[in-house]
């Protein structure tokens, strides 16, 4: 084997994708995100069904944040309260384009930021599919009150997961970790 030929699965297999083993570690990174957030997510969860509900708001910083217990069939605010299962199928449609989508990764922070919408789409769609009232019409559990709104880890994960989308977007990288000024140099032909 010469210098310039690389073993069989080491090289990017187009122009602008990540090398295999770039790849398989920021599949594990999202993995790896998934994991601990819709972890964390459905052991609080079920911390706040066990300690929260049928009792009154528990002050963390007066006025602002407090524990209190809420079954949310709708989106965010409430809204949407009859159409769970819609909910439920939005959820899981996300969450088939993220995975799918994941596997053109060649950035760190594009990583992340889809392992936390991942784990926030995935730990939603658990409770819609799993909790009361049934299969596909489950409430999901909320318990962070935020002074103008209840949340809870899953809904947390999707706005840093959705702020670092955005900001990912306007530095200009490209999912497969190419900033935009590259691009246009490398397709104008002066790289």
């Amino acid at each position: 084997m010469t210098k310039t030929e690389r073993p069989a699965g080491e090289g990017p297999t187009d122009k602008g994708a990540a090398p295999p083993r770039r790849r398989r570690v920021l599949i594990a990174v999202v993995a790896f995100v998934f994991a601990v957030v819709i972890a964390t997510d459905q052991l609080t969860k079920n911390w706040a069904t066990a300690n929260l509900e049928h009792q009154p708001p528990i002050p963390i910083i007066d006025g602002w944040v407090s524990l209190l217990f809420y079954r949310n069939g709708g989106a965010a605010f409430g809204m949407g309260a009859g159409a769970t299962w819609l909910f439920a199928v939005v959820a899981a449609a996300v969450v088939v384009v993220i995975v799918v989508t994941a596997r053109k990764l060649g950035s760190t922070g594009w990583a992340i930021s889809f392992g936390l919408l991942l784990a926030g789409a995935g730990g939603n769609l658990t409770d819609r599919l799993f909790r009361q009232p049934g299969f596909g019409e489950g409430k999901v559990v909320d318990f962070i009150n935020l002074h103008f709104f209840i949340c809870n880890v899953a809904d947390i994960a999707i706005t840093a997961g959705a702020v670092l989308f955005i900001l990912l977007s306007f530095m200009g990288i490209g999912l497969d970790g190419t900033r935009a000024s590259a691009r246009r140099r490398e397709e104008s032909g002066d790289a």
